[in-house]
Protein backbone atom coordinates (compact mmCIF):
# COMPACT_ATOMS: atom_id res chain seq x y z
CA UNK A 1 0.00 0.00 0.00
CA UNK A 2 1.01 4.21 -0.66
CA UNK A 3 -0.20 7.05 0.38
CA UNK A 4 -1.65 9.80 -0.76
CA UNK A 5 -3.41 12.79 -1.30
CA UNK A 6 -6.90 12.97 -3.87
CA UNK A 7 -6.34 15.97 -5.93
CA UNK A 8 -9.03 15.54 -8.14
CA UNK A 9 -11.69 13.71 -9.58
CA UNK A 10 -12.47 12.18 -13.58
CA UNK A 11 -16.13 11.80 -15.00
CA UNK A 12 -16.05 9.07 -17.60
CA UNK A 13 -19.30 8.49 -19.55
CA UNK A 14 -18.26 5.73 -21.62
CA UNK A 15 -16.25 3.35 -19.52
CA UNK A 16 -16.28 -0.68 -19.08
CA UNK A 17 -19.44 -2.49 -18.11
CA UNK A 18 -17.98 -3.50 -14.63
CA UNK A 19 -16.65 -0.26 -14.07
CA UNK A 20 -20.21 1.72 -14.28
CA UNK A 21 -21.19 2.70 -10.77
CA UNK A 22 -17.54 3.74 -9.60
CA UNK A 23 -15.86 7.07 -8.85
CA UNK A 24 -12.68 7.98 -10.53
CA UNK A 25 -10.15 10.11 -8.22
CA UNK A 26 -6.89 11.63 -9.46
CA UNK A 27 -4.60 10.73 -6.10
CA UNK A 28 -0.85 12.20 -6.01
CA UNK A 29 1.51 9.56 -4.42
CA UNK A 30 3.49 10.98 -1.46
CA UNK A 31 5.99 9.33 0.97
CA UNK A 32 5.35 8.45 4.79
CA UNK A 33 6.06 12.21 5.79
CA UNK A 34 3.34 13.44 3.13
CA UNK A 35 6.25 14.53 0.43
CA UNK A 36 4.94 14.38 -2.91
CA UNK A 37 6.50 11.30 -5.41
CA UNK A 38 6.17 10.90 -8.69
CA UNK A 39 3.11 11.84 -10.96
CA UNK A 40 -0.50 11.84 -10.08
CA UNK A 41 -2.64 9.01 -11.24
CA UNK A 42 -6.34 7.86 -11.37
CA UNK A 43 -7.48 5.16 -9.32
CA UNK A 44 -11.12 3.98 -8.26
CA UNK A 45 -12.28 4.77 -5.09
CA UNK A 46 -13.81 1.78 -3.61
CA UNK A 47 -15.93 2.98 -1.05
CA UNK A 48 -16.68 6.51 -2.90
CA UNK A 49 -15.96 8.11 0.89
CA UNK A 50 -13.16 10.43 -0.97
CA UNK A 51 -12.62 14.12 -1.45
CA UNK A 52 -10.06 16.84 -2.72
CA UNK A 53 -7.90 16.86 -0.01
CA UNK A 54 -8.30 13.29 1.59
CA UNK A 55 -5.19 11.70 2.95
CA UNK A 56 -5.87 8.01 1.27
CA UNK A 57 -4.08 4.77 1.01
CA UNK A 58 -4.03 2.67 -1.94
CA UNK A 59 -2.57 -0.40 -4.22
CA UNK A 60 -1.58 -0.39 -7.90
CA UNK A 61 -1.14 -3.14 -10.07
CA UNK A 62 -3.27 -6.75 -9.72
CA UNK A 63 -4.10 -6.34 -5.60
CA UNK A 64 -6.17 -3.01 -7.11
CA UNK A 65 -7.64 -5.13 -9.65
CA UNK A 66 -8.53 -7.81 -7.16
CA UNK A 67 -10.35 -5.39 -4.59
CA UNK A 68 -13.39 -6.87 -3.98
CA UNK A 69 -16.40 -5.50 -5.04
CA UNK A 70 -18.80 -7.94 -4.82
CA UNK A 71 -20.91 -8.54 -7.48
CA UNK A 72 -18.07 -7.97 -9.29
CA UNK A 73 -14.86 -9.92 -8.45
CA UNK A 74 -12.33 -8.49 -10.67
CA UNK A 75 -12.21 -5.10 -12.50
CA UNK A 76 -9.90 -4.16 -14.84
CA UNK A 77 -7.94 -0.82 -13.06
CA UNK A 78 -4.34 -0.52 -12.54
CA UNK A 79 -4.92 1.51 -8.76
CA UNK A 80 -7.66 1.74 -6.23
CA UNK A 81 -8.16 3.57 -2.94
CA UNK A 82 -8.84 1.26 -0.15
CA UNK A 83 -8.99 3.43 2.79
CA UNK A 84 -9.01 7.12 4.59
CA UNK A 85 -6.03 7.98 6.90
CA UNK A 86 -7.49 9.30 9.79
CA UNK A 87 -3.72 10.14 11.37
CA UNK A 88 0.03 8.75 11.41
CA UNK A 89 2.46 9.16 13.91
CA UNK A 90 6.00 8.31 12.95
CA UNK A 91 8.93 8.66 15.21
CA UNK A 92 11.46 11.26 13.93
CA UNK A 93 13.83 8.86 13.69
CA UNK A 94 11.49 6.83 11.61
CA UNK A 95 13.86 5.29 8.71
CA UNK A 96 12.57 6.34 5.11
CA UNK A 97 11.86 2.57 2.86
CA UNK A 98 14.23 2.88 -0.01
CA UNK A 99 11.38 1.81 -2.37
CA UNK A 100 9.47 5.21 -1.42
CA UNK A 101 12.10 7.45 -2.67
CA UNK A 102 11.25 9.60 -5.68
CA UNK A 103 11.77 7.76 -8.70
CA UNK A 104 12.14 4.11 -7.48
CA UNK A 105 9.31 3.10 -9.21
CA UNK A 106 10.35 4.77 -12.91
Amino acid sequence: MDFGFVIGSVTATRKDPSLQGTRFVVVQPTDERERPLGRPLVAVDTEGITGVGSRVYFVTGADAASVPRPPKPFMPIDAAVVGVIDSTALSDSAPVRLDMEEGADE
